[in-house]
């Protein structure tokens, strides 16, 4: 009996990756959207601002870090303008890779990111690992979600986390 059911798992795990990989689809487009991605990171840290504005949908959202946390492209732009009145040393190494997504809430070419940005600001060298991820339509970054330890930041720029006092 032992044997049927490692026989039956392995079966089905054969079948769930044969019934991935037919629904595997290649993005045709990745060369091009991977170089808007990347124009674009290089071109945020770089201060660039005016071309990384171009290579934004107008009405392109991006979320993250926190939950519930979203930019325009114009705050996004602000905030990075603002990023480079107080850091030096930025430096930006990451690998990426493209992929579609053939339904739902995020059909679409996307394009991943895994990167560490660097930077000093108030005299405190940082290093940021992150994961970006963006959807590229028509040439254009539409949407994009951006993760990093939020945290691990504050307090390496000398914050301090204290409970909520309780009444």
């Amino acid at each position: 009996m032992k044997t049927l059911k490692t026989i039956s798992i392995a079966l089905l795990l054969c079948v769930g990756q044969m019934t991935f990989a037919q629904e595997s689809v290649s993005n045709p487009t990745e060369n091009e959207d991977i170089k808007v991605v990347t124009d674009y990171i290089d071109a945020l840290t770089n201060n660039k601002m005016d071309l990384a504005a171009s290579l934004m949908a107008e009405d392109h959202i991006g979320a993250g870090p926190s939950a519930n946390e979203t930019q325009t492209k114009a705050e996004t732009i602000a905030s990075w303008k603002e990023n480079h009145k107080v850091r030096t040393n930025q430096k930006n190494e990451y690998v990426r890779n493209s992929f579609r997504v053939k339904g739902g809430d995020l059909e679409g070419d996307w394009v991943s990111v895994w990167g560490t940005y660097t930077f000093t600001q108030n005299g405190i060298d940082m290093e940021l690992p992150y994961q970006y991820t963006a959807e590229v339509k028509d040439g254009k970054i539409k949407r994009s979600i951006l993760y990093y330890d939020k945290l691990a930041l504050n307090i390496a720029m000398g914050m301090e986390l204290t409970p909520a006092k309780k009444d």
